[in-house]
């Protein structure tokens, strides 16, 4: 895994160009990214309906980078099995979703995959308390989960820095999805987030060189707020 200054950046292929899915991964795995954000949403647990474990199959002889898939979807623990066989090495699941976490957890890591909890903005951090044996990362929503493109909400860095206290002394990732800008990213990584998705503010611009210049910009500007 390419990590620099312990920032993650993660770019969310659900702002890149459909049309040439596998060209644009490996653009951004050659601009600097550290993961490939798979935002996978069913239609139903979101609005939105994006891609599922056919596409991530396809794409996974592109680049070597680390699969984190993100699971907006209702009924996750049906779908664990296929997504780590496609190739997600992250699973991230919505606690808002798993009515069984600890198990739906404990499946992720059977499976070999590293285990992930996602919160939608309006869920307290104290939903983690009782499962951080069983994390390996934390997403918390910076927008409402189902489209690309919105606006940051402030007061998420607020929820980010009682993880932070919550998580001290764990292997534990925090990572942020939503609205991350080269403006944002000081604020979430000063709050104790490590792991950046970004997706209209990485694949804004024409190719690899448009990307790893915003790439460049966000990493820079979150390190030097740690």
């Amino acid at each position: 895994m390419h990590v620099d200054d312990g920032i993650i950046i993660a770019p969310s292929i659900l702002a890149s160009d459909f049309s040439r899915l596998a060209d644009e991964v490996s653009a951004i795995d050659r601009a600097g990214a550290d993961w490939i954000h798979l935002d996978v949403m069913d239609g139903h647990f979101v609005p939105n309906l994006t891609f599922g474990p056919p596409v991530i199959k396809a794409l996974r002889h592109v680049t070597d980078r680390t699969f984190d898939a993100h699971l907006m979807v209702s009924n996750p623990d049906a779908l664990l099995d296929s997504y780590a066989k496609a190739g997600a090495e992250i699973i991230t699941v919505h606690a808002e979703a798993c009515p069984h976490l600890d198990r739906t957890l404990s499946r992720i890591r059977e499976l070999g995959c590293r285990a992930g909890v996602s919160l939608n903005p309006h869920s307290p951090a104290d939903v983690l308390a009782h499962v951080l044996d069983r994390l390996d990362l934390i997403l918390v929503m910076t927008v409402n989960p189902g489209f690309g493109g919105q606006s940051f909400i402030g007061a998420m860095a607020e929820k980010i820095a009682t993880i932070r206290q919550m998580t001290a002394g764990r292997d534990i990732v925090i990572e942020v999805d939503g609205g991350i800008t080269a403006e944002t990213a000081p604020l979430v990584a000063a709050a104790g987030a490590r792991a950046l998705v970004a997706g209209s503010a990485v694949f804004k611009g024409d190719g690899e060189a448009a990307y790893r210049a915003n790439i460049d910009a966000i990493r820079t500007a979150a390190a030097a707020a740690r």
